[in-house]
């Protein structure tokens, strides 16, 4: 009876080392992914920002084939004359 105890005792304990290597692996593969999300949310920041700056530098221009339009602003001091 006594070496039955022992055999479990042995079990459990390869048991818990199996598990103790899976949670490392785990924690290193989340480390992992934890780091590659935030790269991409970096990435992605700046691909957002050089797309902004895109699309203001192409409504800033006038389309091919038209003039450019006039200043349109008229102060208000002049109106009142």
């Amino acid at each position: 009876m006594v070496i039955a105890y022992w055999v479990l005792a042995g079990a459990a304990l390869v048991a818990a080392a199996v598990a103790v290597e899976r949670a490392r692996r785990m924690s290193k593969r989340l480390e992992r992914l934890r780091e590659a999300y935030w790269d991409l949310r970096y990435e992605l920041g700046q691909l957002q920002a050089r797309l902004n700056r895109l699309e203001a530098e192409r409504t800033d221009q006038p389309p091919a084939g038209q003039p450019a339009a006039a200043n349109n602003f008229v102060p208000l001091s002049s109106l009142k004359r």
